[in-house]
């Protein structure tokens, strides 16, 4: 293909999106009507198996062995040997000129996916950090077998605490007084994940703008859009969600949810920046593995008036993102967002109240907390 269709080499960071939902969910049908969408025009869609989504009869031109383009405009390819490999191939065929130009890549995970490990390849490999800005985690999930699915699957919770979207599919296919359990499942995926705003599908409301520009990165304003990526407003000061309705959720209360925890933690008090380094690196070591999304914006104490975006799942954190101004109303607050599994808000509120105390010598918390979780308290 000529070189002459991508034009000048565009190092913006490419926003890209997961696409995740388990098994049945719908994601499928989701993509078949995403690929026809006039804002997927620019969009590479990378997928597990050609076979496993319904979409050759969109399929026009084959690019080269791997990736097709579509009717819509958009590409699509499957994820060759590795995730890492796939991307750094995508984006160098599109430098090259080898491939139409796109401005946005979807990937879309297997049904039984933890979407942990493609956030951690997004946030944590060097060459994929400086092509690429995670823009938005989308989750579908089945309006009909939904609760069932969040009461027997572990991976099923996760992925609806990790998004930033999630999307309601087959609400059209409840039968009579299914309006009750979809209002019982809307109330638990409000448990799971207060912030993230519900779509529904068979209403036409997962159009790709209002799925994939989820704030962390606006291409237009080539800016980190933070009050609508941290929806902090979403949490309530003891770090639940505000329900308009009550509602009896119907489900074994004993299963998975009462491990999933979402709140913000809030304070004016400014953090060193070396301390905030100190700080990080004690949350990852002591609460890693319970930390399924941590996003905050920091305030700074060498530089208030330039805060400091953070975002971690898991045990990896993405390179943090300076600003040159406070966002929304400009009140310089630390707010951190956090979805975890069996970890308190008093435990991560410990940890940097120890590193935001004017009393308290950020190194020293440090070396006495790591040492403290030691085999016999480090003694």
């Amino acid at each position: 293909m000529p070189a002459a269709r991508s034009g000048p080499a565009d190092r913006t960071p490419i926003p890209l999106s997961v696409l995740t939902g388990f098994l049945g969910a719908g994601k499928t049908t989701l993509l078949n009507r995403l690929v026809a969408d006039e804002g997927m025009a620019d969009t590479a869609l990378i997928i597990n198996e050609f076979g496993e989504v319904g979409i050759d009869h969109l399929l026009v031109e084959t690019a080269n062995e791997d990736i097709v383009e579509m009717s819509s405009g958009c590409l699509c390819c499957t994820i060759s040997g590795d995730l890492i490999r796939t991307l750094e191939d995508l984006v160098a065929r599109r430098d090259a000129g080898e491939i139409r130009h796109f401005s946005r890549v979807v990937i879309e995970t297997t049904g039984l996916a933890d979407p942990a490990p493609v956030l951690h390849t997004i946030m944590n490999h060097n060459y994929l950090v400086y092509r690429y800005r995670l823009a938005s985690v989308v989750t579908v999930v089945d309006a009909v077998n939904g609760m069932a699915t969040l009461d027997a699957h572990a991976e099923a919770v996760k992925q609806a605490a990790m998004a930033d979207r999630l999307v309601l599919t087959k609400t059209d296919l409840l039968g009579e007084g299914g309006s009750d359990g979809l209002d019982a499942l809307k109330a638990r995926l409000r448990e799971l994940n207060p912030a993230a705003p519900m779509l529904d599908a068979a209403r036409g409301e997962a159009v790709a703008d209002r799925l994939f520009d989820a704030g962390l990165y606006d291409p237009e304003a080539k800016t980190p859009d933070v009050v609508r990526w941290l929806a902090a407003e979403a949490y309530d000061g003891n770090g639940h969600h505000e329900h308009e309705h009550e509602h009896d959720h119907g489900h074994d209360p004993n299963r998975h949810d009462e491990h999933i925890r979402a709140f913000c933690i809030t304070t004016d008090q400014p953090i060193r920046a070396t301390s905030l380094e100190l700080f990080m690196e004690l949350l990852r070591l002591q609460h890693g593995n319970g930390l399924l999304r941590l996003k905050g914006i920091v305030l700074l104490e060498e530089e208030p008036e330039r805060p400091v975006v953070i975002h971690a799942v898991q045990h990896v954190f993405h390179p943090p993102i300076r600003l040159g101004q406070w966002p929304g109303d400009g009140a310089r607050l630390t707010r951190l967002v956090c979805i975890t599994r069996d970890v308190e808000k008093s435990q991560i509120e410990g940890l940097l109240e120890a590193f935001t105390d004017r009393l308290t010598d950020g190194g020293a918390a440090f070396r006495d907390m790591t040492l403290s979780l030691r085999p016999g308290g480090g003694r």
